[in-house]
């Protein structure tokens, strides 16, 4: 007679088969083990212990994200101020109105997904204390003229170097 036993094999296979997962070429398979990071994947077919003992994120690292900083897109060609953000003092006393995006994209999945809360706000908030930062020592005539390539790299890397601090695992690829 059918006893219990096949039964428990037969879901034990299946709960194993839940396992198999796929990471697309553009992702990478972050696994936790009992909550904990354990492992990053590459893209392909994987397994990994069902739930409850593994559980797997694929966030895309390809993907280039972008923040908006001093102003919003609210449509085609159609932009609103956002004068709290965008106004700023030079190193000479003048206030500008300064409106930039950021660019960025996963570097360190691992980190990306459990160092950070806010991994939107985190890079707008080192971008804007980067900005004011190289603005403040700046003066007005260069910032207006020529000076913008030397603030956007300046920028860029304050930007990078306080990300690297807070372990975001996020790379910054333009300003």
């Amino acid at each position: 007679s059918m006893g219990i036993f096949p039964t428990i094999g037969i879901a034990v296979v299946i709960w194993l088969l839940l396992g198999l997962y796929s990471v697309g070429p553009d992702e990478v398979g972050v696994v936790q083990r009992f909550g904990e990071y354990n492992r990053v994947v590459g893209s392909g077919l994987n397994y990994h212990f069902p739930y409850p003992i593994e559980t797997v994120q694929t966030p895309k690292v390809t993907e280039v994200k972008r923040i908006e900083i001093g102003f919003r897109t609210i449509g085609k060609n159609q932009y609103r101020t956002i004068e709290q953000e965008s106004l700023m003092l030079t190193g000479d006393e003048n206030i500008v109105n300064i409106d930039f995006s950021v660019f960025w994209v996963i570097k360190d999945a691992g980190k990306f997904l459990f160092q950070i809360q806010d991994p939107e706000g985190t890079v707008k908030a080192a971008a804007e204390t980067a900005m004011r930062e190289v603005i403040a020592k700046s003066d007005i005539q260069p910032i207006l003229t020529e000076g913008r390539a030397k603030i956007e790299l300046e920028t860029q890397d304050i930007i990078q170097a306080i990300l690297d601090e807070y372990q975001s695992g996020i790379q910054i690829t333009q300003v």
